[in-house]
């Protein structure tokens, strides 16, 4: 029996690439430092894979930012702004396109379907010439057959890079981006020929866009791609591979009509619904790769489970057509969890990172061949019974208080409009008011000061100490700027998320489990292993030092509950909502404690709303009811005069703007720079936002530092959508990932940008 992993992180154990990455970008080191530490980590990676007897292995799963922005840089589709002229496409070019330079802005970035990770968006219309522009994937193949790993290169479908690309600046909204095949498959054609030449005997196509709802032309899209590149394709086996959720019953008819495909891969995990279309019609002679093992999520598989199911697709499709996988990549997981040594010995029995998940996947390969590690299944089968009936996984009481939610849809008693009066009348704030949304710089000797803390080698007075200089200086420079509202700047916080689950019940920690978000940006997500509830106050202090230091409005900085569940990893032994009620729970008492220490702004980070959105349609309503409801109930016990906030940033949120809407804030600033002010249609289009709104005026992932006039500009796009009265300033997300030498001049010109403006709107009464 045969095994398969759909891909691997990238970062390394130990984010060697992070800091690689890093210091190329700083000019530290040179472009062949940066790929030293590359080619050893793919090394490591595919003898990892091949040690553990996995048979297939991917390669160019590897990526120096993320495997779409590889497939334009395969398919030389670089916007004309880069000039790139020809031949391998470098670093350079490459992460141009990514971060943007000093002059030029990054193409946008949005989430991958609806996971944390983030892709970089291709830009493409009639004009665009594509030529072959990177070799990445046949040299790294041929860089692990060297190594005496045959490899199965994997490659982002054409149809869903396609599917997944936006028409370019000044091409027409209604571009018809499928009609590009014909020019795109050319390339692919060459790119397959000269892996057949390489010695590939398998080529695994990526179409996660598969399990959307797609339209009839676009499932036609796939037949027709296919069937042009059959030929091509005779003489080396090939997969075509989904994730992420179900294959509609269309799809799964096209998909699995297509002639010379050998095999097809499928979510078995969050596709379960998938089982049923191939017990009713599996086609006879081809492969089924069953994604088993959970590759979105941190538990151990239940192997019992898992080997029952494998057997009676055994029946279905033949002992020697059936292959053991993941149900995606394994980017979206932890590294490995024999680096967590610190982490409580019960829990980690409960767990598995990517490399125990190769073992999974082994193991179960194994035993349907007959070669059962028995000992391997008991352990696995003690761990599945000690979560269930340990006790620290149920609290009675949070249980109980999360069922009474339900009667109620906790909405504010006073509408926005009346709300926002009060509010001004106690904050007095100028109009087009100026704020950002959290974090400040974490410089070197921030991250020092919480690393020397949390190794007990500086006191708690001293920590508290320096984090209260911090926050002071970042106070002293909002005031220097400007800046209407202020925050602290989140010195305390290595992470959002991770800050928060620390301090509530019900959360595990690792010290290395890091996971990828974009680019050499990693996050550590807590694990939520049972019910939650806040034992203490986790920001009442920090947020009253700060405020303390200014007559000006300080914000409370807190992150909501839908973002703490998308960006944990959460326990798959109840459904999401109650974990995402009883986070509510615990928010809602900090916000209610913020409010009486005399916190008059609250701002209740959404960011992650709109990733966790189903993939199929028939799902929206009841994630979109039940996460909407959960932000509502961190705040509906406040006072009309204290004003929430929240932010959201890097998805598309044109399509829930009604939610949004529902979501009842004062005040929602969220991220629209990057994105090209796609935001800004939706007003366009007449949808009327009465609350306060902020949409991005630049974008903070990019070094580069717009001009006055060029957020003014942007300023002014707003004010032909949306009431002067309502419209706030502030970049697109929060400033941890930049210098000060950055940060200082951008927020400069935007309070530079927003006064001009409110003098001309003066002048013009």
């Amino acid at each position: 029996m045969a095994s398969h992993i759909v891909g691997y992180p990238r970062m390394g154990p130990k984010r060697e690439l992070k800091f690689a990455l890093e210091s190329f970008w700083d000019g530290k080191s040179s472009a062949e430092d940066l790929e030293k530490v590359a080619a050893d980590l793919r090394a490591s990676i595919w003898e990892q894979m091949s040690d553990a007897g996995i048979k297939y292995v991917p390669s160019n799963t590897f990526s120096y930012y993320d495997q779409v922005l590889d497939t334009t840089a395969m398919l030389g589709a670089v916007p004309p702004r880069y000039n790139w002229t020809g031949g391998e496409i470098g670093f350079s070019t490459y992460f141009s396109m990514a971060r943007g330079n000093a002059t030029l802005p990054a193409m946008e970035m949005t989430k991958w379907f609806d996971t944390n990770y983030h892709f970089i968006v291709p830009e493409l219309g009639p004009d665009v010439k594509f030529s072959y522009g990177s070799h990445k994937a046949v040299n790294e193949y041929k860089e692990a057959k060297a190594l005496g790993v045959d490899t199965v290169p994997v490659l982002v479908g054409p149809v869903s890079y396609l599917l997944l690309s936006k028409p370019a600046k000044g091409v027409e909204k209604t571009f018809p981006l499928l009609s590009l095949l014909d020019k795109i498959l050319p390339i692919y054609k060459e790119v397959i020929a000269e892996l057949k030449e390489a010695g590939a005997s398998w080529i695994q196509f990526d179409e996660p866009t598969l399990v959307m709802d797609l339209e009839s032309h676009q499932l036609e899209a796939f037949t027709k791609a296919y069937g042009e590149l059959e030929s091509t394709l005779s003489g080396v086996s090939t997969i075509i591979e989904t994730y992420f959720a179900d294959v509609p019953a269309a799809a799964y008819k096209t998909l699995t009509s297509l002639s010379g495909i050998s095999g097809f891969g499928f979510d078995l995990v969050r596709g379960a619904q998938t089982l049923d279309l191939i017990k009713g019609g599996f086609p006879a002679g081809k492969y089924l790769f069953a994604g088993v093992v959970d590759g979105r999520n941190i538990w151990a598989n239940d192997l019992a489970a898992s080997l029952s199911e494998l057997s009676s697709l055994e029946g279905i499709v033949g002992k020697d057509k059936l292959v053991v996988s993941t149900s995606s990549s394994l980017l979206h997981t932890a590294v490995d969890l024999t680096n967590e040594t610190k982490l409580d010995q019960e829990i980690k029995s409960w767990l598995a990172f990517a490399a125990q998940k190769i073992v999974e996947v082994n193991a179960l390969a194994k035993a349907l061949s007959g070669q059962k590690d028995e000992a391997f299944f008991s352990a696995n089968a003690a761990a599945q019974a000690s979560r269930k009936s340990s006790p620290r996984v149920n609290n009675e009481g949070v249980q109980k208080a999360a069922a009474a939610l339900r009667g109620s849809d906790h909405r504010r008693a006073t509408n926005v409009s009346a709300r926002l009066d009060a509010q001004q009348k106690k904050l007095n704030l100028p109009i087009l008011p100026t704020t950002t949304i959290g974090s400040f710089p974490q410089t070197v000797e921030l991250r020092r000061v919480r690393r020397e803390y949390k190794a007990k080698k500086i006191s708690e007075e001293e920590y508290v100490k320096a984090i209260k200089e911090e926050i002071s200086k970042v106070v002293k420079l909002q005031e220097e700027l400007d800046i209407d509202v202020l925050v602290h700047g989140e010195p305390e916080r290595n992470d959002m998320v991770e800050y928060f689950g620390e301090q509530l019940s019900g959360f595990a920690f690792t010290a290395n489990g890091w996971v990828q978000s974009y680019g050499s940006r990693c996050v550590k997500p807590p694990i939520i292993y049972g019910d939650v509830s806040r034992p203490n106050p986790m920001t009442v202090f920090w947020s009253t030092a700060a405020q303390s230091m200014t007559k000006r409005p300080m914000k409370g900085m807190l992150t909501g509950p839908v973002t703490i569940l998308n960006w944990s990893f959460v326990r798959n032994d109840q459904p999401r909502f109650e974990t995402c009620y009883q986070i509510a729970l615990a928010i809602k008492d900090e916000v209610e404690d913020l409010e009486k220490a005399g916190i008059t702004v609250i701002q209740i980070d959404e960011a992650a709303l709109r990733e966790g959105l189903p993939l199929r349609k028939s799902e929206h309503a009841f994630y979109l009811d039940w996460a909407v409801h959960s932000f509502r109930i961190t705040n509906v016990g406040v006072q009309d005069t204290t004003q929430i906030h929240t932010h959201m940033c890097y998805s598309n949120f044109n399509d829930i703007i009604h939610s949004i809407i529902n979501m009842d804030a004062d005040v929602i600033t969220i991220e629209n720079s990057r994105s090209d002010e796609k935001l800004l249609s939706v007003f366009r289009e007449g949808v009327k936002y009465g609350a306060g709104i902020g949409p991005g005026v630049y974008d903070i992932h990019s070094p580069r530092i717009p001009s006055t006039e060029e957020i003014a500009d942007r300023i002014n796009k707003m004010l032909a959508v949306l009431e002067t009265n309502i419209l706030w300033v502030n970049p697109d997300c929060g400033l941890k990932t930049r210098k000060y030498g950055e940060v200082k001049p951008a927020l400069e010109n935007m309070v530079a940008a927003a006064k001009l403006l409110r003098t001309n709107l003066a002048s013009a009464k």
